[in-house]
């Protein structure tokens, strides 16, 4: 089922041609996006309301719940489950506070200080997938460091279902999180809704969240033609598993279905030291695939994964490193050494009792990462990514004697003499 590769036999080329994913080569999704974006921008909640019906086949009368609605919904689920997000809440939280530090001011010269200081993103958006899968996880993931950084304004789209609501599980993480509106606006034109604004949706100045192809095309898009920024490229979900003879073939194969059943656009990789290990793990992966209630979408994702066999643990670092993955687990004994070599990852799981789906809902770590390639360049999500942080300087009468004629120096010769003046008539 899988196709298998030998990682000794693979050229520089063949093994690009690997790790590259989800491309638009013919632009198809860029054109279909721009022509999304160009309708909200023009026609507003009018064009969101036609794209719910062609979309997500509902009529809707408004493009919100508020929180009479949103307490309604809540109450749908049971104790049990309530207590699940409230722990998952919990370990994201105490995760994340650590982030938001005060950093010390430095006295770079006698009478020169220099610091730096926080601020909160005024305005964010959240984008909450709701395709396939309903994912309240995603909120907690990304409202946790909203509201820890103090953002003043966070707004929350996510398609709606067929009855034209949200589910319960969002709904009540919503009130975990204190927001007390969601709109009910999925793809594309969300990420255009949230840019651009429309009656009802405020313009916001960050775009956060995962989603599909054109999701992260429109975050892609939106960054160059407004100025509204993005968190990252977060598309269809991937891993990568590492594992040798120390591995157990069964977690290794429901690590790859975890990933596999998050949709058809997925990507699951395993690297393997052995053909034996290979064949165990496909064997494992048939037979959990058949009880699974996902197993469609599941078995088309296994038709863009694969598997590729290397001579050592080393190699298969190296392999991952090219391939950069979302998500990065670590199925070996030695996998303390490993830690060291990991240059490109989203977010790594380390030893064989630490399964991708617990960062994913409750260890505490972010789920929101790069995917594509894009952990080579960007982090996943954190407080940092809901924050500024603006630079102050204090010069004291001391202080411009000490740097004022290496600023003068500096602006001669740039050829800047109004940069020059502006020590020069201080120092006087």
């Amino acid at each position: 089922m899988l196709k298998t590769y030998l990682y000794k036999d693979l050229s520089k080329e063949q093994i690009q041609e690997l790790v590259n994913r989800n491309t638009d080569p013919n632009h198809a999704i860029q054109d279909t996006v721009l022509n999304i974006i160009n309708e909200v921008k023009t026609h507003g909640d009018a064009a969101l309301k036609s794209y719910a019906k062609q979309f997500d086949k509902v009529e809707l009368e408004k493009l919100f719940l508020g929180q009479e609605e949103i307490d309604e919904l809540a109450s749908t689920i049971s104790r049990d489950q309530m207590r699940a997000l409230e722990i998952a809440f919990q370990n994201i939280y105490k995760f994340h506070q650590t982030q938001l530090k005060r950093e010390r001011t430095v006295e770079t010269m006698p009478g020169v200080k220099c610091w730096r200081e926080v601020r909160p993103i005024e305005k964010v958006g959240l984008y909450i997938p709701g395709g396939s899968a309903v994912l309240p996880s995603t909120l907690l993931m990304l409202g946790i460091p909203a509201r820890i950084a103090g953002c003043r304004e966070i707004v929350v789209c996510s398609p709606p279902q067929n009855n034209g609501k949200i589910n319960g599980f969002v709904a009540y993480c919503l009130k975990l999180l204190k927001i007390d509106r969601i709109y009910l606006v999925g793809g594309a034109q969300a990420v255009a809704a949230m840019a651009y604004g429309t009656e009802s949706i405020p313009k916001v100045n960050k775009i956060f969240g995962p989603g599909n192809q054109f999701v992260t095309k429109a975050k892609s898009l939106i960054q160059g033609l407004t100025d509204v920024s993005i968190d990252m490229p977060a598309g269809p979900s991937e891993v990568l598993v590492i594992a040798d003879e120390s591995c157990n073939p069964a977690f290794v194969a429901a690590d790859l279905l975890a990933q596999a059943e998050h949709g058809i656009d997925s990507q699951a990789v395993l690297v393997c030291t052995s053909e034996n290990i290979a064949k165990a793990v496909e064997e494992e992966v048939q037979k959990q695939l058949e009880v699974l209630p996902r197993k469609e979408l599941a078995e088309k994702a296994m038709l863009n994964s694969y598997i590729v066999i290397a001579d050592t643990l080393q190699e298969a670092m190296d392999f991952s490193n090219l391939y950069a993955p979302e998500h990065l687990i670590l199925e070996t004994d030695e996998w303390k050494p490993l830690i060291n070599k990991v240059l490109n990852a989203g977010s790594v799981f380390l030893g064989h009792l630490t399964p991708e789906s617990a960062g994913d809902y409750a260890s505490g770590t972010n789920h929101t990462l790069p995917t594509s390639g894009f952990a080579r360049s960007y982090s996943g999500v954190s407080v940092d990514s809901f924050v500024k942080k603006i630079t102050f300087q204090h010069i004291t009468e001391e202080g411009l004697q000490q740097i004022g004629s290496t600023v003068e120096i500096l602006a001669e010769l740039e050829g800047l003499q109004a940069h020059k003046n502006a020590v020069s008539i201080r120092k006087k």
